[in-house]
């Protein structure tokens, strides 16, 4: 197989890096979402405990969060999503969902497709999710 064009291949690594600097942010906006419907508020703890980090890494994180606009932070209060937050958060748990429901109409099994959909999610072309989404619905083609 040969080689891309020189800029095509520099195109797609830097899709590959944009994907790689936002999926932290998408992690954690769809977490914060998840916990806020689920329990109510979205704690620091909780973050660290579910996604398996130090409770640095997660304040690291919602610092840079806060930076960029997704999350609002009070002292000794729980953490909100702003507009923009939420609305990462919908769309990357749409994703989700998506390549869910693609594996599993693969064959895939429910615990292994919710695994690596962690992280296709990530990395997939509006092209290719509506694929796996039309995939899905149709059954596989059947």
């Amino acid at each position: 197989m040969a080689l891309p064009d020189a800029g095509e291949q520099a195109r797609r690594f830097a899709r590959v890096r944009l994907a790689h600097r936002t999926e932290v942010q998408e992690d954690y906006v769809e977490l914060i979402a998840d916990l806020i419907a689920e329990t109510g508020e979205a704690r620091a703890t909780d973050l660290a405990e579910r996604l398996g980090v130090t409770p640095a890494t997660v304040a690291n994180t919602l610092n840079r969060l806060k930076r960029d606009d997704l999350i609002e932070m009070r002292p000794y209060r729980s953490i909100f999503l702003t507009a923009q937050g939420a609305a990462m958060a919908a769309e990357s748990k749409e994703r989700h969902e998506v390549v869910v429901r693609f594996l599993t109409t693969l064959g895939v099994s429910s615990d292994i497709a919710e695994i690596d959909a962690e992280g296709l999610e990530h990395h997939l072309s509006a092209e290719t999710l509506d694929a796996m989404r039309r995939f899905a619905r149709d059954g596989g083609g059947a």
